[in-house]
């Protein structure tokens, strides 16, 4: 049993922009139809996780991001499951931006390095799967 083998990864299919808005900025409304949605608001900033096509052009915001997702949900006592993917993924040279939620984690990397990312990750021993939507 590892890491690698017991916990397969999923990319998703959107876009997604990583986006800074001042803290005192209300939720942004635009950002609510997004399959997926992060908000995070600090005493500094409200940064908005969301598809990148939602996003306004005047806002500030580091667009071209793919998700890889952790299949889960994950014990919270596990332990070294994204520090397993990010050092691969950091030893391959590729950027990531990290996110938790409740049931998982997410690993952003951009569209750029997604090749890289998925084939060191492949050679590392992970499994990495396409996002399939199933009938409804």
């Amino acid at each position: 049993m590892s890491i690698e083998s017991d916990h397969p990864l999923i990319l998703l299919p959107e876009r997604l922009a990583v986006c800074r808005l001042a803290p005192e900025a209300p939720y942004p409304e635009w950002a609510r139809y997004s399959q997926m949605l992060g908000l995070i608001q600090t005493r500094d900033e409200l940064t908005v996780i969301c598809a990148e096509r939602f996003v306004p052009p005047e806002i500030k915001a580091e667009r071209g991001w793919r998700a890889i997702m952790v299949e889960g949900p994950l014990d919270f006592a596990l332990v070294g499951v994204l520090a397993s993917i990010t050092g691969c993924l950091g030893g391959a040279g590729v950027s990531v931006f990290a996110i938790s939620t409740f049931d998982t984690d997410y690993v952003l990397v951009k569209e750029s390095a997604l090749d890289k990312a998925v084939q060191a990750l492949g050679q590392s021993g992970f499994l990495v799967m396409q996002h399939v939507d199933l009938p409804s």
